[in-house]
């Protein structure tokens, strides 16, 4: 049975096409700002840091989501805190905070003895989203594009030009932990579909690509999503064809498309710039 076939009898794939495509748009998203932002480690560590909520959650019988925020907005309050309160850098606040977070989830999982929920909270399982699990994807995605739309001229000023938002008097502080708690609630509506780890892959890739196609940021933002959708289609054909991991698939679908922005890009592709020098060095020599 193809691809196409199994959608339409199978329930389950329904489900995990749509919420692969919802993660899709919303990583896309808010990947544009985390790049522009140079926030990519930033991104590592609150996919992380939602470990041990998520296994608090598991052990207490309350869902996941509830967890997973606490913890995520907890580390990114405590990253800032640390970094602003001594001599030690933002990057290294960051790798003290996340990696503390990701044992402790580790140690917590272990007390839980269950490998099974380890490996779906890891590697995530998309083909068994629940709908609940849809329903708070589809929220969280709901909630996040509107607040981009709402907020777009502050994150413009902010992720160009820090400086210069400040001098507008733009609550920088305040819009940076905003950026930050909706990345939290986008990891943790990913957490299904591509788990804790390859997580931060959809939030950099797709972003990360429509980076090298365009210099305008509401075309970056449309690019960035409809690679992440392509990406997450993709990724669920070949995960369903080949009995691959579905998050794993995802992930190298999108690096995929990242490797071709990286090759052919019109202005920016590695193949097209040396041809243009090849053509410039031959004219020159030529005159």
């Amino acid at each position: 049975m193809n691809f196409i076939d199994a959608i339409i009898q199978y329930e389950f794939l329904q489900k995990a096409l749509l919420t692969s495509i919802m993660v899709g748009i919303i990583c896309g998203v808010i990947g544009c700002f985390i790049i522009l932002r140079g926030m990519a480690l930033m991104g590592d560590a609150i996919s992380h840091a939602v470990l041990p909520g998520v296994a608090l959650s598991y052990m207490l019988g309350i869902n996941f989501f509830i967890g997973a925020v606490f913890t995520g907005i907890l580390t990114a309050i405590g990253i800032g805190f640390i970094s602003q309160n001594s001599r030690i850098k933002n990057d290294v606040s960051i790798g003290i905070m996340f990696t503390a977070a990701f044992a402790s989830g580790i140690i917590l999982i272990t007390l839980m003895k269950s490998s099974t929920d380890l490996y779906h909270i890891l590697f995530g399982n998309v083909l068994a989203v629940r709908p609940t699990e849809m329903l708070s994807t589809l929220v969280i995605g709901i909630f996040v594009l509107i607040s981009i739309f709402v907020f777009y001229k502050e994150l413009l000023v902010s992720s160009f030009d820090p400086t210069m938002a400040a001098a507008y008097g733009l609550p920088t502080k305040a819009i940076h932990y905003f950026l930050m708690a909706l990345l939290t609630l986008v990891t943790v509506a990913s957490l299904q579909t591509v788990g804790i780890i390859l997580v931060v892959a959809m939030l950099i890739t797709p972003a990360s690509t429509a980076y090298l196609l365009t210099d305008r940021l509401w075309v970056m933002i449309y690019l960035s999503a409809g690679i992440g959708i392509l990406s997450s289609i993709l990724g669920l054909y070949f995960s369903y064809t080949y009995n691959l991991a579905s998050g794993a698939t995802i992930v190298l679908a999108a690096t995929v498309l990242f490797i071709l922005a990286f090759l052919f890009s019109p202005k920016q592709g590695l193949v097209w710039r040396s041809l243009k020098s090849a053509r410039k060095r031959e004219l020159h020599s030529q005159s």
